[in-house]
């Protein structure tokens, strides 16, 4: 479903841009060389948008430090509560994120409002399942959708309409439903991501579920995979949604079967030792390692590289094409030594 085009520094949503993937530090943000460090990991993760909370004076001062550092990465701050915070933020954040609700009063939200109007970047308007505001009617979603609009109309009179919305839930239908509502009712980019998924292992999972669906439905120009854990695995996992979904490719993807009691080779430490090898290759490829001849050629034909074993022995393709046989016991070496011949690792 396209959306309207907003700007985020040199990152376009919208409008059926490409998919833009975010994280936030998790560094001290009173700490600028802690910050400096992580965003060069995020960078190099592949992040292309990096929020950052602004809880105080102090913080703001290492927000207007990484900027200048950084004067090419889109940076967003992250307010709530204070709204001088995000006047003063406005004078060289690429995007300010705000939840309209906790600022105070209307009056405070039309500062801000004002400020982001006079320097031309866009307010990303993000509503919880966890702090909505009374008297809101219907089911958990319905609620966190109008919430969001509510919002959004209080924006508009103000005559502004350079936004990006975002409506998150720790639940997954909640947040999914929320953002159905959504993408048929306006036209604003929609950020998406299930807020306080959890962990590496299950918050991965349920943001896979939540956030992939709607991708799927063609909803949704910006993410975040929020985790408690370092933000370079948000990003990590980000892309490896994107490539799941069939909307962006960074990085190898290696396909490879469950494997069962056809299988006449030892898969899978193979696959693992294949997926370390690779990881560092700076290319965009499929590669299958398959067990038998069920569906490996098939994969065999739709990769980059295939290992596709039977018989304690594998055949070894590049790009559906038949290179050569290997034994089982030289298969990876022999594998790796021909996508080197390819491309440098």
């Amino acid at each position: 479903m396209q959306t309207k085009i907003v700007k985020i520094g040199g990152i376009k949503i919208g409008g059926g841009n490409p998919v833009a993937v975010q994280s936030m530090l998790n560094a001290d943000p009173t700490d600028f060389p802690a910050s400096a460090r992580q965003l060069r990991r995020l960078l190099a993760a592949g992040c292309e948008i990096i929020r950052i909370a602004v809880p105080n004076l102090v913080s703001l001062a290492t927000f207007r430090r990484l900027r200048a550092k950084f004067p090419a990465v889109p940076l967003v701050a992250d307010i709530h509560f204070d709204w001088r915070l995000a006047v003063a933020a406005a004078e060289f954040a690429d995007k300010i994120r705000i939840n309209p609700g906790n600022l105070g009063s209307s009056e405070n939200l039309k500062k801000v409002v004002v400020a982001c109007c006079e320097k031309k970047i866009p307010i990303r308007v993000g509503v919880n399942a966890g702090s909505l505001e009374k008297g809101l009617k219907g089911n958990p979603a319905q609620k966190l959708a109008a919430s969001a609009l509510r919002n959004i109309r209080q924006i508009e009179k103000l005559g502004f309409k350079n936004l990006v919305i975002s409506a998150k839930s720790s639940d997954v239908k909640t947040s999914v439903e929320a953002n159905r509502i959504l993408a048929r009712k306006m036209n604003y980019p929609l950020h998406l991501g299930i807020t306080e998924a959890g962990s590496a292992k299950f918050g991965t999972l349920k943001s896979a579920a939540g956030i992939g669906s709607l991708l799927l439905d063609g909803i949704g120009d910006t993410l975040r995979i929020s985790l408690t854990d370092s933000p370079e695995k948000e990003v990590e996992a980000a892309w490896d949604l994107l490539r799941a979904c069939g909307i962006r490719k960074r990085g190898i993807e290696v396909v490879s079967c469950p494997t069962c009691g056809r299988c006449e080779v030892d898969l899978i430490p193979l696959v693992k030792k294949v997926e370390r090898a690779v990881a560092a290759i700076p290319h965009n490829l499929k590669i299958a390692v398959m067990g038998c001849v069920v569906n490996g050629p098939g994969e065999a034909a739709h990769a980059d590289f295939a290992l596709v074993g039977g018989r304690r022995q594998f055949a070894i393709y590049r790009k559906g094409k038949f290179v050569k046989s290997v034994s089982e016991k030289n298969a990876l070496a022999k594998f790796l030594e021909t996508i080197k011949n390819n491309f440098d690792f």
